[in-house]
């Protein structure tokens, strides 16, 4: 742990525990990746996937967040995972209940095809699992065309917020209602490709992956 990941505001709510920083990653699905490009900040959102302290991350060859971090560029990698809205009886103290991961570290770029086979494998089976061995696997020219990224994570901290909104003492007495408006992810009911031809059953991994989702939200 250096400055770059020291928790300064609320540091009661947050800690450097590997342990639960990979259990938000992983019930994570969209990072947000922080660089900078000839002096200029740059943020830029994208799926991932997590295998011990590494994160993979893919994209076009041609993109220029992939193309600046491939060259060892430090960067900044944010998780943010939404609870509820924490609804207090003064506007000054309404919140919100979260999970998130601050993560510092270099990036690289993969070369041997048989590791970004592996790490797209982890990015698929992080969106959702069982679908790797469930799809066509990617061609030469499809490989050419994208480029994968490795991020070693140096140092992270986490931040949890949960429970009920914290007033002001003499604000307990006021007529207002206060709670918490609960959010979660959740999976609809899936919905066939009108141009599938050679299937129409919904694979098991598919019908239960609102178990994984409700998982998650613990």
């Amino acid at each position: 742990m250096t400055k770059r990941s020291e928790l300064r505001r609320y540091p009661d709510r947050g800690s450097h525990d590997a342990s639960t920083i990979h259990a938000i990653l992983d019930a994570g699905f969209l990072a947000h990746v922080g660089f900078a490009v000839n002096g200029q900040p740059f943020v830029i959102p994208t799926l991932y996937g997590r295998c011990g302290d590494k994160l993979y991350m893919h994209g076009s060859a041609a993109s220029r967040m992939l193309r600046e971090l491939e060259r060892g560029a430090p960067a900044c990698v944010a998780v943010t995972i939404i609870d509820g809205l924490v609804l207090a009886r003064s506007a000054f103290h309404h919140s919100m209940n979260y999970r998130s991961v601050v993560a510092f570290g270099t990036a690289r770029k993969i070369q041997e095809t048989e590791r970004i086979l592996d790490a797209l494998r982890v990015i698929s089976e992080h969106m959702i699992a069982g679908r790797w061995a469930d799809v066509r696997g990617p061609s030469e020219k499809e490989l050419k065309a994208t480029m994968v990224l490795e991020f070693s994570i140096e140092e992270a901290s986490t931040k949890i917020r949960k429970g009920p909104p914290i007033d002001e003492e003499e604000d307990y007495a006021l007529p207002f209602w206060a709670g918490i408006v609960p959010i979660s992810l959740s999976a609809g009911k899936p919905e066939a490709d009108p141009k599938m031809r050679a299937r129409n059953d919904v694979p098991t991994y598919i019908r239960d992956y609102e178990a994984r989702l409700k998982s998650n939200r613990s």
